[in-house]
């Protein structure tokens, strides 16, 4: 028989409990024997690598001992000072026999060297050499000068070195005696049977000797890990390795020079130990595994039989959607509970979303008598006895600063607001009519138009407050007649829109009730357009002023929208203006009006019954725009005209000039050339032209023999004292004596 959900969720417990508890206890054994295995292990590495600096210490202290020994014979200062040559084979024998005793107590295959710095011989495995002035500055630099100490060991390129710089305790050194030890000395004397890398460091951490597979050596950082990690005599630490892992390091350091001997936790050595523990421990696991599934598969058998017994009795679900068998028998007994419940959801949820196009079919036309009189009790609505009905409509005036594409999060928030306001019983849903209009159907019952008016007010100023000050924007308010059935709701809406277009008249933050905009456009319709101001706008934005633009533009708007008091007249008048923008545009030679964002620039204005948002396309897309064109094409101009002049007076400075001549030869009027030519260069005209020629009369004082009254005549002054006393206001000192200075300098 097919197993059920209780089956499983008793069954899958239990042998996860049971397969974890061998897990955890498998892992546990593991983890404590990897732990002996490596401690054992770590134990072994430690005394070996122990053993392996006691026996190197050994026989560098012997070294060390015998060489500071011999140091401190009165023969060795005699040997020192005596200048061996080949026929003094006694001092020669004396000093061979002397390293090979030494010899006899160190290493083997270590070679011993002594060097006298005082007579330039040198003695090593048994042959007398001499030192050359290279050779003996070559000691110097390696093993003296820069030195602190007379006796360390260093590295070489086959082995490790000692160097003793005698007399130890003097800093003039009269010898140096040095002990050579091969790497395959080394290797013969640390060999081992598994063999087992082993690094030496000396106590500045410097690399002494290395053995083991190129492969798995250390780097100079994971060392330099190794001498910072050092704390005690002996113990373990570990170094980061980015391929392979962290290695685990294992040191002694002496304590007769402090090096560090260290060598590494081999892995497979431990990976080896565990193998059988490892196998024991999965074949244990597999059959506790095996037992826990047959006690779980029977414990969940013996509880779920009634469960099943249950079932059969039960006709089958129509679907298998239940977690387990008590969830359904748990359904079968609810369900007609539940189906009621989530029906009454269901419908109220929906309500206001029905309501909501209840309101907008009144509004479009779409809702019959009948209908409404079946449908208004579902939503809660009570008949009224004589029934007087208003609609309303808001739009926005301005966005407070925000963009355009805030407006329906605007509108959404006005709608809730006039919920809040206006009284339930006194109204149907606000709703959102399009995306610039909220509308409202306000209730009346039994009440006269006077008293149904002021109430309207008090609504719309309420509104208008609380919009203010919450959401810092401006509204307008469209009043329709009032009327008595509700399906006339459609004929009351476009009374309000068509009072909301007057609002262009009346300016911002509008209550405009239809039968008052009805009264105010009884009388004759006459165009009124303010062309005086529009030519002053215009010469204007010809001449690129910024500051006379807003003087003349704000007026010609102002008086265009409250003159015009028809809806149709303003609109002929917008039209027009924008029209002579757009001419003005093509005489003056500038793109704006013909861009791809204002090419259906009539439409934009004509559909906008936004008075402040009319004036904003007009000011900030179309005619600030002409006017900084204008301006930067003007200042090209200024600037060429006055570098004409410019140029004529650099050229033409000793001949008479005069701005009228100018004016008279560049074809333009000579009081607008002097306007333009002091605004580009800050002076006069005669200003610069004297300064100019007054610039070329200091350079012919200084660099030719020409007279003052030369000088004078040819810079056209008809008299030179006129020339004198222009020349002294500017430099201060007469053209003789600037002459003279200069001359002197």
């Amino acid at each position: 028989m097919k197993k059920g959900r209780m089956f499983y969720k008793t069954f899958i417990p239990i042998l996860v409990l049971g397969v974890g508890l061998v897990v955890s206890f498998g892992a546990y054994i593991y983890v404590n024997t990897t732990h002996s295995v490596v401690d054992r292990v770590s134990s072994s590495k430690q005394s070996f690598i122990s053993q392996t600096k006691n026996s190197l210490e050994q026989k560098i202290q012997t070294i060390e001992y015998a060489f500071n020994t011999y140091s401190t014979t009165s023969s060795f200062e005699s040997v020192v000072k005596n200048p061996i040559t080949e026929k003094d084979f006694e001092a020669y024998r004396n000093v061979n026999t002397q390293l090979n005793y030494i010899a006899t107590m160190g290493l083997d295959g270590t070679e011993y060297s002594l060097i006298s710095l005082v007579q330039n011989w040198k003695i090593s495995n048994g042959k007398l050499t001499s030192l050359t002035e290279k050779d003996r500055k070559a000691l110097y630099d390696d093993y003296i000068n820069g030195k602190d100490r007379g006796l360390f060991w260093m590295k070489t390129d086959n082995g490790i070195r000692f160097v003793n710089t005698l007399p130890a305790f003097s800093t003039k050194k009269q010898a140096i005696a040095l002990s050579d030890i091969s790497l395959a000395t080394l290797d013969n004397t640390l060999k081992t049977e598994e063999n087992t890398p082993i690094i030496i460091l000396n106590k500045q951490g410097e690399l002494m000797y290395e053995t083991g597979p190129e492969d798995k050596r250390l780097t100079k950082e994971q060392l330099a890990d190794i001498v910072e990690s050092v704390e005690h005599r002996t113990g373990i630490v570990t170094v980061p390795n980015a391929s392979t892992g962290p290695v685990k390091a294992i040191y002694a350091r002496s304590t007769y020079n402090n090096w560090i001997y260290v060598t590494l936790l081999d892995q497979k050595e431990i990976s080896t130990a565990l193998k059988t523990t490892k196998f024991g421990l999965i074949m244990m696991g597999l059959v506790i595994t095996v037992f826990i599934v047959i006690i779980a598969y029977m414990i969940a058998v013996y509880f779920n039989k009634p469960l099943q017994q249950i079932q059969r009795s039960l006709p089958k679900p129509p679907h298998s959607s239940f977690k387990n068998e008590v969830e359904w028998i748990l359904h079968s007994i609810n369900r007609i509970v539940t189906e009621k419940e989530n029906l009454e959801n269901l419908i109220e949820a929906e309500m206001p979303q029905l309501e909501t196009q209840l309101i907008l079919n009144l509004f479009r036309n779409r809702v019959t008598p009948e209908e409404l009189e079946r449908i208004m009790p579902r939503f809660g609505y009570e008949p009224i006895e004589d029934p007087r009905y208003v609609t309303m409509l808001i739009q926005l005036d301005s966005y407070g600063g925000r963009e355009a594409a805030d407006k329906d999060l605007l509108l959404l928030a006005i709608n809730k607001m006039v919920e809040e306001i206006v009284p339930k019983e006194s109204r149907l849903l606000p709703i959102m009519l399009n995306d610039k209009t909220q509308a409202t159907i306000l209730a009346f019952n039994g009440t006269g138009e006077q008293e149904i008016r002021k109430q309207v007010l008090d609504y719309a100023k309420t509104i208008m407050k609380a919009v203010r000050e919450y959401l810092k924007v401006s509204v307008s308010f469209g009043i329709s007649q009032t009327y008595g059935r509700l399906w006339e709701s459609k004929e009351a809406c476009e009374m309000s829109k068509q009072a909301l277009h007057h609002r262009l008249n009346l300016g911002k933050e509008s209550i405009i009730f239809y039968e008052d905009m009805a009264m105010l456009l009884s009388g004759p319709a006459l165009l009124h357009y303010p062309s005086e101001l529009e030519s002053q706008l215009f010469d204007a934005i010809r001449l690129g002023d910024e500051e006379q633009v807003p003087r003349y533009l704000y007026p010609l708007l102002a008086e265009m929208m409250k003159k015009n008091k028809q809806s149709m007249n303003f609109e002929v008048a917008l039209v027009r203006f924008v029209n002579n923008l757009i001419q003005l545009e093509q005489l003056l030679g500038v793109e704006v009006l013909m861009t791809q964002d204002n090419h259906a620039l009539y439409h934009r204005l004509l559909d906008i019954r936004n008075p402040e948002e009319i004036e904003r396309i007009l000011v900030q897309e179309v005619i600030l725009p002409m006017v900084k064109s204008m301006k930067e094409k003007t200042n090209r101009q200024f600037r060429s005209l006055s570098e004409k002049i410019a140029a004529i007076v650099r050229a033409e400075y000793d001949q008479e000039l005069s701005l009228e001549w100018i004016a008279d030869r560049l074809h333009y009027n000579p009081n607008y050339l002097s306007s333009i030519f002091k605004k580009e260069f800050g002076m006069t005209f005669s200003e610069y032209l004297m300064n100019y020629r007054l610039e070329m009369a200091k350079k012919w004082l200084v660099e030719t023999d020409m007279t003052i009254k030369d000088i004078a005549e040819r810079l056209q002054y008809h008299n030179s004292q006129n020339f004198i006393r222009s020349f002294r206001k500017k430099e201060h000192v007469t053209p003789g004596s600037y002459r003279k200075l200069k001359q002197a300098q």
